[in-house]
This record gives C-alpha cells, structure tokens and sequence, in this order.
C-alpha cells in the first residue's frame, strides 16, 4: 500500500502540474489503482484461491507502482 508520506508526496506533485487536464488524468487512474488495490486487500471475494488472490494483488501493485513512476516521472 501507499503511506500517507507518499500519498501526500503525489498529491503535492500532481497539484503543482502544468498542465491541469493531465494532473486530472494521472489522478483519476492513481484513485482507480489504488482502489482496486484496496479491495483486494480486503479480500472481499471469497470465490478467489490464495493463490488467485496473491496473482492479483501482486498485479494491482505494480499497477499502482506503474502510476505512481509516471506521475513522478511528469512532474
């Protein structure tokens, strides 16, 4: 998961973009990774195997990890 260090770190850099439709953009897909993420965590599905569980997890991580480098990367 995220800590709240990150977190703030990610929003300061997308509140201090140039170009506001992209901070938009990156914002909206880094609320959809996370929360995706999120759920999983929850393990709110218990039709998953912990092998199916762990496969997707660990996809939704380096989902979140991919958004996070490009935000980064774009300030």
């Amino acid at each position: 998961m995220i800590d709240n260090y990150e977190l703030d770190e990610i929003m300061e850099i997308l509140e201090n973009y140039q170009d506001e439709e992209m901070a938009v953009v990156l914002l909206k897909e880094f609320n959809e990774k996370t929360t995706r993420l999120g759920k999983l965590l929850m393990n709110l599905d218990p039709s998953l195997s912990s092998d199916e569980w762990k496969l997707l997890c660990d996809q939704a991580k380096k989902d979140v990890d991919a958004v996070v480098k490009k935000i980064r990367e774009n300030q």
